[in-house]
């Protein structure tokens, strides 16, 4: 399959925040393994632009913001890249930071594998399936294209890309407070601590009931268990979250980030909040969830 002459394609991914989770590794399909849990969508995430032409050698270029590199998704390029000899170039753009919970080793990696399929004339679902098993081998995640197909309030009821995987989608109107107190903290590491995995699985119990009834208020109640119970939290997350909390908002890590999310319940504490972020430097937003998921943006010929 060839591509003819110079083109450019733009695709967006959305970033995304985990509140409670439980990994499932065990099937022996990769494309069925990640984790069950829940979170929400968020409306930033990950650009990438690819552009190729046709040469008589192949080659193939990430050009990352920040410092880079960009493992996971120079593995999707890589894979999804034309067939026929020429110079692939792909610009990422990430608007949340990397490494925080924030979901951009999936976002960027969906966003490649989007952009350059549509240049390969790659069907959609091997772009998914290829963003799924990079950021699944490459160790950035687990879930995270799965949870990112859609928009709104998700919850993994069953783990890895439909359909061997079940993702359920509700929309997700409030806006959120998101942010970070830290640095990043190495998904692997958590991943490969068996105590940890023992405390993530003990925290989880009962997040079938998202499943059931996906709202935010049930996200958030089982979201704040499980960072009290997990505990992943730092002590600068575990200050901020308390902070929230008093102040009369639901507050929970972001997994596995040295960050949160917050959801104030009503206007006075959404003021609160902020005055005491602002009064403690900490680096907050207001998001919104995204409506939609992954989603090409433009093709057109250069």
């Amino acid at each position: 399959m060839t591509v003819s002459r110079v083109r450019s394609v733009r695709a967006f991914a959305p970033g995304h925040v985990t509140g409670i989770f439980r990994p499932d590794t065990t099937p022996r399909d990769p494309r069925g393994r990640g984790s069950v849990g829940a979170g929400v969508v968020l409306e930033l995430g990950a650009w990438a632009e690819a552009r190729f032409s046709p040469g008589r050698r192949s080659r193939v270029r990430v050009l990352g913001d920040g410092g880079g590199p960009w493992p996971i998704s120079e593995d999707v390029a890589r894979r999804m890249a034309p067939e026929e000899p020429g110079t692939l170039t792909v610009r990422l753009t990430h608007e949340l930071p990397v490494g925080q919970g924030f979901g951009m080793s999936a976002a960027g990696a969906l966003a490649v594998a989007l952009a350059v399929g549509a240049l390969s004339r790659r069907p959609r679902a091997t772009a998914v399936q290829v963003a799924h098993l990079a950021d699944l081998f490459g160790g950035g995640g687990l879930g995270g294209v799965a949870a990112i197909l859609g928009g709104g309030l998700e919850v993994r009821t069953r783990a890895g890309l439909p359909p061997l995987g079940r993702v359920v989608h509700r929309p997700f109107r409030p806006a959120l407070l998101v942010g970070v107190v830290g640095r990043p903290i190495p998904s692997p590491s958590v991943l490969r601590d068996p105590a940890a995995l023992r405390r993530i699985a003990r925290a989880a119990h009962g997040w079938e009931e998202l499943g059931r009834h996906p709202t935010p208020e049930r996200l958030f109640r089982l979201s704040e268990r499980f960072t009290d119970l997990a505990g992943l939290a730092s002590p600068a997350v575990a200050r901020t979250v308390t902070a929230l909390r008093r102040r009369g908002a639901s507050a929970c890590q972001a997994m596995f980030g040295q960050s949160f999310f917050a959801l104030p319940r009503s206007v006075p504490a959404r003021t609160a909040c902020l005055e005491w972020l602002r009064r403690e430097g900490v680096r907050a937003v207001e998001l919104h969830a995204s409506a939609t998921g992954a989603r090409l943006v433009r093709s057109r010929p250069v």
